[in-house]
C-alpha cells in the first residue's frame, strides 16, 4: 500500500498526454517517484517531505538562508533537545581523544560550539568552514583569531590536500544534498591514519517527519534536510578506505521526555518515543591497500 499510495501520485500527476494544468513542484515530484525502484524507502521518503511541504505550504528554507537568520540567535537557546544530546555524543565520542598539536578542520561549524573545549587541548591550527556567512560572523566575535572560511558548492578550497589530522562535522550532514562529493573532498584532505567526528539527525528520524526548526520574528523556520541513510554513510566512507572506529545512536526515550513536556508537545513526544533521534561516528582513514 505505501508503494502504491506514490506510484498513484505519479499516475495522477505525471501522463504526458494529459492536458490538466499539474503544478511543476508535483510533476517533478511524479517523474521521480516513476523512477522508484522497489525497496527505496529513503528516495520515497524524500518524495514524500516533499509533497507534504508543497500540498501543506510546509516551507523548506535552504540552509544557507536559514542559518543566517538563525545565527544571532543560535548560541542564546537553552534546554535544546538536540544541542544537548549532540554534546553528550560528541563528548562521548572524543572521550581519550587528544586535540593537542592536531591540525582540525570544523566544516558545518556554525558559531564553534564545540570550540572552547579544542582550543583547552591546544590544536596545531582549527579551522572553520561554512556555507552560512552569519555564523562565522559569531564565531570570530567569540573566537577573533579564528580561521573561518565560506564554503560554496561542499568544496574545501582552502585546504590542501591531505593536510588534516582531524575532520569535525555535527549536525549537519542532513543538511547536504550530495553527500558523496562531500565525502570524497573529505578524503581528500584527510591525512592517512586521521581521524572524522560525526553527529547528526537521525536519518530515521527524520524519515519519520521530524524537522529541524526554529523562531524568526514570530514565525516557525523549517530547515531542508535530506535523508541519507546510516548504512549508505558508512558505505560510501568505506568506499574511501575509512572505517568506522566507533558508532554510538541515542533514542527518544523517558530521559528527554521533560523536553517535549516545557514545550506543551506530549503528542510529538508519543510519535517519536523509541525512534533514534541523533547519531555518532568515530571513523579513521586506513592505508589504501597497495
Amino acid at each position: 500500500m505505501f508503494y502504491a499510495k506514490w506510484y498513484l501520485i505519479a499516475f495522477l500527476f505525471y501522463d504526458q498526454n494529459t492536458s490538466l494544468n499539474i503544478p511543476q513542484p508535483l510533476t517533478k515530484l511524479a517523474k521521480e517517484c516513476c523512477k522508484i525502484q522497489a525497496g527505496s524507502m529513503i528516495t520515497l521518503n524524500n518524495i514524500k517531505r516533499r509533497v507534504k511541504s508543497y500540498l501543506f505550504k510546509v516551507k523548506e528554507m535552504d540552509p544557507q538562508k536559514g542559518y543566517d537568520l538563525w545565527s544571532k540567535t543560535y548560541d542564546l537557546a537553552s534546554e535544546n533537545l538536540m544541542l544537548d544530546l549532540d554534546e553528550d555524543i560528541f563528548a562521548s565520542l572524543t572521550t581519550g581523544f587528544i586535540f593537542k598539536n592536531k591540525v582540525v578542520a570544523d566544516i558545518g561549524c556554525g558559531t564553534g560550539r564545540h570550540w572552547k573545549k579544542i582550543y583547552t587541548q591546544k590544536p596545531a591550527q582549527l579551522s572553520g568552514h561554512d556555507i552560512s556567512e552569519g555564523m562565522l560572523t559569531i564565531l570570530k566575535q567569540k573566537f577573533p583569531k579564528a580561521d573561518v572560511h565560506l564554503m560554496r558548492k561542499g568544496q574545501i578550497l582552502s585546504v590542501s590536500d591531505e593536510s588534516c589530522d582531524v575532520i569535525i562535522c555535527t549536525l549537519a550532514i542532513a543538511h547536504i544534498s550530495d553527500i558523496e562529493q562531500s565525502v570524497t573532498e573529505w578524503n581528500r584532505i584527510l591525512k592517512t591514519g586521521g581521524h572524522i567526528f560525526i553527529t547528526d539527525y537521525h536519518p530515521d528520524a527524520l524519515a519519520k517527519g521530524g524537522d529541524r526548526t526554529f523562531h524568526y520574528d514570530g514565525k516557525t523556520i523549517n530547515l531542508k534536510n535530506y535523508i541519507h541513510p546510516i548504512e549508505k554513510i558508512k558505505s560510501l566512507f568505506n568506499q574511501q578506505n575509512i572505517e568506522v572506529k566507533l558508532f554510538l545512536e541515542k533514542k527518544i526515550d523517558p530521559s528527554v521526555k521533560h523536553y517535549f513536556e516545557k514545550n506543551k508537545a506530549l503528542e510529538v513526544y508519543q510519535k517519536f518515543e523509541g525512534t533514534p533521534i541523533i547519531y555518532g561516528m568515530h571513523l579513521i582513514k586506513r592505508r589504501a591497500a597497495a
